[in-house]
Formats: C-alpha cells, structure tokens, sequence
C-alpha cells in the first residue's frame, strides 16, 4: 500500500511533488495547469520521474529546511552521505517584483564520505503523450518531443551531461546541482548561482512566515499549512487553486478521479479567509483583484462556480487513456467539467470575503465604487437563484436537489451584502437585503428542519445527513448554542463519524455510497464539538488527525477510514485551511509583549 509521502515545492507559477526519497514524481511546467514533464505520480511505467538511485544501505529521510518550502531530502549510509535541497527560486527583486522561473534547483550537499549515486532523468512531455529526444548543446541537455522540437526544456548540471543521460554511476564529491528549466538561461549556471538563488528563496519564506500570527502550540504545523496555503496562489492573476495535482483517487480502484488545477470561487475564497485571519494580507489582495477582473468581464453572464487560474471560463474535461492512473484508477482526467453547474452556494462564500476585506482593508474610492456594483450584480444573481435546486457543494453531476446548505449560504451571500451596504451607508439597500435573507432564513428553519429526525437533513424533505450542516454556525447562519444546532451536529455524528473520520455523507450519489472520508469533514465536526462546549472530545479528535498527516504534516483530499492513508488530490487548499481554522481553537497566539520584560 503506497501513501502520499509526498513533499510539495514551488514558487507560486508551478508546483512538484518530491516522494520521500528524493524522486519528482509530478511537475507541470511552465504553469500550475501546464501538461507534466514528470507524471510518475499516475503511471509508474510511463511517467517519467528524476531521481537518485542509490544501495540499500543508505537511509533516507526527509524535511523541510524550518519554515520555508524548500525541501531536504537526507541520503546516509554508515560511511557516506548527502543532501538534496530541492526548491524553485522566489524572492522579491529591487524593482518590487518576484522573481519566479519556471525551473526547479537541486541543490546537492556531500555531507560525509564519497557516495556513489545513478541519476534517473527520464522525462515524459505533455503527460507522457510523446516520445522525447536528448541533445547536448554545450553544457546542458535540451529535451524536446519527438514530434514538436519546440515543446522542449533544459537541464543545467555540475555534472557531464553524458554521464547523465547514460545513467552511469557517479561518485559525488562537494557540491554539485541540477537546474531544470521550461526556458533555456540567459545567465551562467553554475554553483555559486545556485547557492545564491537558494539563499534569496530561504530569505523570502522566512519572511513571508514572520509577518503572520504565532501561536504557542501547534505552530509548526500551522505554520506548513500556512506555506502550503501561499504555494497554491497564482502570483499571476490571484487565483488560488484546489490543489497541486489530477486524478488522485478518492478511493482506490474508483473512478472519482478530478482534475483539481483550478480556482474553485468556494475553496478560494475558504482560503483567503483564513489568510487573511493569518495577517496574509498581500495574497488577499491579489483573489480580490481575480475576483474583481472575473466579475467585470462576465458582468453580463452566468457567474461559475470555478476557473481557470487565469480566468478562463472553459475548462473542458478529457480523459487520458494512456496513462494507467494512481494505482491503477482510472481514468486520468485534465480538465473540470464541474464549471458549467449551479452550485448555489458559491457566492456566499466570495460575498464573506469581500464583506471582510471591507471591514479590514478599505481602497480608494474608485475601487470601492467598482465592487459595489460587482457586490450589486452577485446579489442579484443570488436572489435569482436561491430558491432553485442546485448540485450543492458535493458537486452532484446527474441531480438537482433543493440542499439546506446551498440555502444556508445563499443567506450568507444576502446578509453580507447587507452589512457591506451598512459600512457604505447604502441604507436602502441594506434594508432590502436584510428582509430578503430574512426571508431565506425563515425557510431553512422552516423546510430544512426535519421534526422527526430533530435536525437539518442534506436536502428539504429528505432524511439524509450532511456534514456541510456543521458549519451553519460558522457563518454565523445559527447560534451554536441553539438547540437546533447542537442536535444537528450530535444527530450528524452518530450517523456519519466512522473509525474516528467524517463522511461528507452516507446517501448514494452519481457513483455510489462514498467509501472515503473527506478530510475537512473532520475538521468541521471538531470544530462544531468545540463549538457546543464538547471541548475535550473535540480535543481528542484533533489529535488524531494530526498523527494522519503526511511525514510532513501535509494533508490530501481524503482518507481512507480503515488504514487512514491518505487519498485524493494533494495537498488540498480545503484539508491545510481548516486545520489552521481548527488548530487555533485549541492554542493561545503568542505575543511579543509577554516575552519583554518592562
């Protein structure tokens, strides 16, 4: 049985997965949702990965260097050792803007001895769909397809590019790299760049780390839910993406296999939230320009529920048959075709942001003015739509159903609106929309609860349970101290924690009943329980999940409920944000004046 021991860099334009020995096993270049030059992750044969293979006496084990996402990955044998620094350059130059190719470094250290290692480079271009060539052009390798020698990339090397592409043993002494590349460099390559490049790199995410919150337990790992949460922006455009990767099953041998390399408007704005709780104001910023260029150039259409990291509005779903898929479940799929459904909630998730970054970063009058009209157009898209049936936040893809949660939020997007109205001494329309989420809410209450069962169900007029419900409080929908939601959430307990995990919900979709646990699930009802006063239960749960994290404190999408490995797309924007959210309930921040004497 594999896990996803899997450590993820990059530099906020593409992202890799490194396995725990030291293997890339997944890079998309130049971008995020760029076809992968190493796909090892979904067909270990045809892939593609670039390792080191070294004797069975050398144990490895990895970590992140402190609070930064770059990566070490340690080789030891009782006489000889080394190090790879794997990380891709970020930093801020004199200009005021970021420098971040599309390349990867692989910083490699002799720490002891003279270790004999074989350098596996064995790209796939275009998800592995072509044959690809070598060529040695002075003192890199150009890699290019068979059948499109502009479809290329280059790898720069302290090493002979002979010996490289041979795979002959090499014995290392000192220090050497690899920079791999989408864009052949303009600047020598060699050591003291590189060195250079990772010491501005460590430099920017030690920074980036000390401008938010510290707390006194559990801060490391907020703090790696924090890096991850910032890799999974888009320097370009803002968006913030679901997650790193394709077609991670949600369960072994099943076919829920999405593409998740897309800006979903719900986890995103999930996300901003918390970044801006975490002090990240910066990257706050940047989704609400995203959401700002989104909205104006589809003033007069359908807003989606998801889209490209640019802003593109097709995201067309396709399968790739060729490739045999995360142990062997298929299909392989690139592209979403999620993009075109109602989902009803979306937009009160966008509309809490926005209602913060009012409260908390006011702009200059222009662009105040310009989000007013956009917070007009989302409301009225809301008021349209609110009491139709929708796919809900699961995503059904073949049923249409009148969901609580879709209603809960439709209430938020309206009550929200309404407060941003309040702060813009828009009386007319704050009342408006006050009477109107009035009036939502009275129908939740009303057709949402079930009096026989005692609690809300998924859908009006149905007995199933849904975790979604956890968070009505969360969005301030209901009291938790109110009656009807502590037994909505001890009634969704009982019937849905199973081995210590949460099902999003047991009732039978598109594809059958759900036989894995989504990971935020969990998160929710821990925070629920601490939220009805079950502090110590809520306690309890968080500590188990804890120990279900990677060997790097990285979460996927789900788990599974037996062996609690970890499954789905990786890592996930939703599973790192709630584990802060859910992490600081249970710490105290830490601040600077307690630590200064007078």
């Amino acid at each position: 049985m594999k896990n996803l021991d899997y450590g993820i860099i990059g530099n906020c334009r593409t992202a890799a997965l490194v396995s725990k020995t030291g293997s890339i096993d997944w890079f998309c270049l130049p971008d995020f949702d760029s076809p992968s030059v190493f796909a090892k992750l979904l067909d270990e044969e045809k892939g593609g990965s670039f390792h080191f293979e070294v004797s069975d006496e050398y144990t490895i084990t990895q970590s992140y260097h402190g609070h930064t996402n770059m990566l070490l990955t340690r080789f030891d044998s009782p006489e000889n050792g080394f190090i790879v620094f794997d990380y891709m350059p970020r930093y801020q130059t004199e200009a005021n803007r970021y420098y971040m190719p599309p390349e990867i470094h692989r910083y490699i250290r002799v720490t002891r001895g003279r270790p004999v290692v074989r350098i596996i480079y064995d790209p796939k271009i275009n998800y592995a769909r072509e044959e690809v060539r070598h060529e040695i052009v002075g003192s890199y390798i150009k890699t290019h397809s068979a059948e499109d020698s502009e479809d290329k990339i280059y790898l720069y090397s302290s090493f002979d590019p002979e010996v490289v592409i041979s795979r002959e043993e090499i014995e290392l002494t000192g220090h050497h790299f690899f920079l791999l590349s989408y864009n052949q460099k303009l600047m020598t390559v060699d050591i003291n760049r590189i060195l250079l490049e990772y010491e501005r790199t460590k430099v920017y995410w030690l920074n980036f780390v000390n401008r938010s919150r510290d707390y006194l337990q559990y801060n490391d790992m907020i703090k790696r839910s924090l890096l991850v949460l910032r890799l999974l922006s888009y320097q370009e455009s803002g968006a913030m993406l679901a997650a790193v990767t394709t077609s991670l099953p949600e369960s072994i041998g099943e076919n829920r296999n999405w593409d998740y390399r897309f800006c979903w408007l719900r986890d995103a704005s999930m996300s901003i939230d918390t970044l801006l709780f975490m002090k990240q104001r910066a990257t706050a910023e940047r989704f609400i320009g995203f959401v700002k260029r989104i909205l104006k150039s589809s003033r007069n259409e359908t807003i989606q529920i998801m889209y490209g990291i640019r802003g593109e509005r097709e995201l067309t779903e396709e399968e790739l048959p060729h490739l045999s898929g995360y142990e062997g479940s298929r299909p392989v799929r690139i592209g979403n075709a999620a993009y075109y459904q109602e989902q009803n909630d979306s937009i009160g998730y966008l509309l809490d942001v926005i209602y913060k970054y009012y409260l908390y970063f006011p702009g200059t009058l222009d662009e105040v003015e310009e989000i007013w009209e956009i917070i007009k157009n989302l409301v009225r898209s809301v008021l349209a739509a609110w009491d139709k049936p929708d796919r809900s936040i699961w995503e059904f893809r073949t049923r249409k159903m009148h969901f609580v949660f879709s209603k809960v939020m439709s209430w938020v997007a309206v009550d929200r609106a309404s407060l941003i109205a309040e702060l813009l001494h828009r009386d007319s329309y704050a009342e408006k929309w006050r009477r109107e989420a009035d009036m939502i809410k009275a129908e939740v209450h009303e057709k949402g609860w079930n009096e026989e069962l005692q609690c809300f169900t998924q859908a009006y007029g149905n007995t199933d349970y849904d975790s979604s419900l956890l968070l009505m409080q969360f969005y301030d929908f209901i009291e938790p101290d109110n009656e009807r939601y502590v037994k909505t959430v001890k009634a969704i307990k009982k019937h849905l924690y199973h081995e210590g995990l949460m099902y999003r919900y047991k009732a039978e979709d598109d594809f059958g009943v759900p036989t894995s646990s989504f990971t935020i699930c969990t998160f929710w009802l821990i925070e629920a329980l601490y939220k009805i006063g079950e502090i110590e239960e809520a306690r309890e749960i968080f500590e188990k999940m804890i120990s279900y994290s990677n060997h790097l404190g990285l979460y996927s999408e789900d788990l599974d409920f037996k062996t609690k490995r970890q499954l789905g797309n990786f890592p996930q924007a939703y599973s790192h944000l709630a584990f802060i959210n859910t992490a600081v309930l249970f710490s105290e921040e830490k601040h600077l004046s307690k630590f200064i004497r007078p």
